[in-house]
């Protein structure tokens, strides 16, 4: 059964939101406080992580960020905003996903259920994985199994998500890909999401590997994006 941490400060959603993963099989633990979540996240075992941006003395994104610095498992923030502003924010220090208030409780479950099923094949795949040659673009290096990235000799540190994009680019070179079609590689077919987060993520990763020499992430306007071929 996998466990999940649900730190949410609105009692009648939090238990709303615990009823639902439970009915569905999950085992769920509360938190109300920023603090409090945080430190339980980090000193107990999780499959997943759902957080509410606005808590008391912590929010959200500090946790999640904190978080990210010590675990990968899939983390899910919950905002009661629509503005894109929040969206970028909880991506940015490693969200894995975001849903806006109010949503549907069946919505919740799906999405938990679609982030856990791909961490779970990405580590079945990790564990029976064969050594990856390093992937080389420009001055920009990644290695795949010790899952690092340097940019003219200096490692550039990256959250999962833009580290498997970077990595989809890096092997499929030349091809471009619409929004859906990364979407679907990266997130998986039986994902829940907008696909607005692709872009959210492209953005983010570029901000991190692009230099005034090297541009390595080329928008085809109207179709998608592609590894660019330097020195074009």
């Amino acid at each position: 059964m996998e466990k999940i941490l649900l730190v949410e400060d609105d009692r009648d959603i939090a238990e709303l939101e615990r009823d639902y993963l439970e009915l569905n099989g999950f085992a769920v633990d509360m938190e109300a406080n920023g603090r409090k979540g945080l430190a339980r996240a980090l000193a107990e075992d999780y499959d997943l992580l759902i957080l509410d941006v606005m808590l008391p003395e912590l929010d959200g994104l500090a946790i999640c960020k904190a978080v990210r610095e010590q675990k990968e498992i899939p983390i899910l923030m919950v905002t009661a905003r629509k503005e894109d502003i929040d969206k970028i924010r909880g991506l940015s220090v490693g969200a894995d996903d975001y849903i806006v208030k109010p949503f549907s409780p069946n919505e919740l479950v799906a999405r938990v259920r679609a982030h856990l099923t791909r961490y779970q094949r990405l580590m079945a795949a990790a564990a029976a994985m064969v050594p990856k040659a390093e992937l080389i673009h420009g001055s920009l290096r990644l290695l795949p199994d010790e899952r690092r990235v340097f940019l003219a000799g200096q490692e550039v540190h990256l959250p999962n998500r833009e580290f498997e994009l970077l990595e989809f680019f890096l092997t499929h070179p030349a091809q471009v890909f619409s929004k859906e079609e990364i979407f679907e590689a990266l997130w998986g077919a039986e994902a829940v999401g907008d696909i607005s987060t692709v872009a959210v993520h492209v953005k983010r990763l570029r901000e991190k590997i692009e230099t005034a020499q090297e541009c390595h992430i080329e928008t085809v306007w109207g179709t998608g994006y592609r590894l660019n071929h330097l020195g074009e």
